[in-house]
């Protein structure tokens, strides 16, 4: 079940030159306020803003012509709707992304500009999803899932690739949870290194779905609430291959406020000079939260994503 290291290294090659190698940066503020050493891996650079890129090209680039001459379909709140958007451009097939109806204009601008076809459905992510699956059965497009697809989670363990090659050691990394793709990816592959890294998730309290299902051991429904961490919103698929992952490559798990979410990407804001959006402030609020236990050791936090607005008052 767990995409192998292998399957990693040939995402790597695969989308190797529709990427950016997004650099990390060395927190001192963070340091010195934590007493650990802190590095920042800016994925919030990435092309379109967010690291879904990754997973979305690595996808893409696998499919057979026959597959491609009918475009593609994807379930999105904005980010991985935008990597699917870019990987159809370049590959010059077409692009439909489903969305919630409460997805904001800015993002929902974002994919029309950028080439894509969106059409709402549904009130959260999941009733999205459930559409965009229902449609690409119908047309015989290939569906595109932001987390549970092994193509797609290969292409966002990338980037556990580049952290191992520009961190000697990695004691332990903070990394934003939503449909557990990206900290499945990352995971497989530094753990493949350095399997005592810790694996650490962060959810926003308000929109804790996966971190609900991994208490109950089974994947369940659970309400959420409105969180300023819009990208990692949304329920979990019955069945879906991020729950077996995320339960063995996940060692401890931090819930934050939106409180505690906000602050954190003013600190980004003022301290590091980026403006990130609510699910970085996630992985950053969580590291706050429990930088006591790493006291001395080198940490990494992921800065995921930049499409916002800006940070309100």
């Amino acid at each position: 079940m767990i995409p192998t290291l292998q399957k990693v290294i040939e995402a790597d090659s695969r989308i190797r030159g529709e990427i950016r190698e997004t650099p990390v940066e060395y927190s001192y503020y963070l340091s010195k306020l934590s007493k650990c050493r802190v590095y920042l891996k800016l994925e919030h650079l990435q092309h379109t803003g967010s690291f879904k890129v990754r997973g979305a090209l690595n996808k893409i680039y696998s499919l057979t012509p026959e597959q491609l001459k009918k475009g593609v379909i994807a379930a999105s709140t904005g980010n991985h709707g935008l990597g699917v958007c870019y990987g159809a451009r370049q590959i010059d097939t077409e692009a439909t992304i489903y969305m919630p109806h409460n997805i904001s204009r800015a993002k929902l601008e974002m994919i029309r500009e950028r080439g894509g076809n969106p059409i709402l459905h549904g009130e959260n992510c999941l009733d999205a999803e459930k559409k965009a699956r229902q449609a690409a059965e119908s047309s015989g497009q290939i569906f595109i899932s932001p987390y549970n697809d092994l193509d797609v989670i290969a292409g966002q363990g990338t980037i556990g690739l580049e952290l191992a090659r520009q961190i000697d050691h990695i004691d332990a990394a903070f990394i934003a949870v939503g449909g557990g793709g990206l900290i499945s990816g990352i995971a497989t592959y530094l753990k493949s290194v350095d399997a005592k890294t810790q694996i650490i998730g962060c959810w926003p309290e308000n929109s804790r779905v996966l971190y609900e299902c991994l208490l109950a051991g089974r994947i369940i429904e659970f309400p959420e609430q409105p969180t300023l961490s819009e990208s990692t919103a949304g329920g979990v698929e019955e069945g879906s291959v991020t729950f077996p992952l995320c339960r063995e490559l996940i060692d401890n798990c931090v819930l934050v406020s939106e409180a505690e979410i906000h602050q954190a990407m003013r600190l980004i804001a003022e301290h590091e000079r980026w403006i990130v959006e609510g699910s970085a402030g996630v992985a950053v609020a969580a590291f706050l939260k429990d930088c006591g236990k790493f006291a001395g050791q080198n940490i990494v936090i992921l800065l995921c994503g930049r499409n916002i607005r800006g940070i309100t008052k």
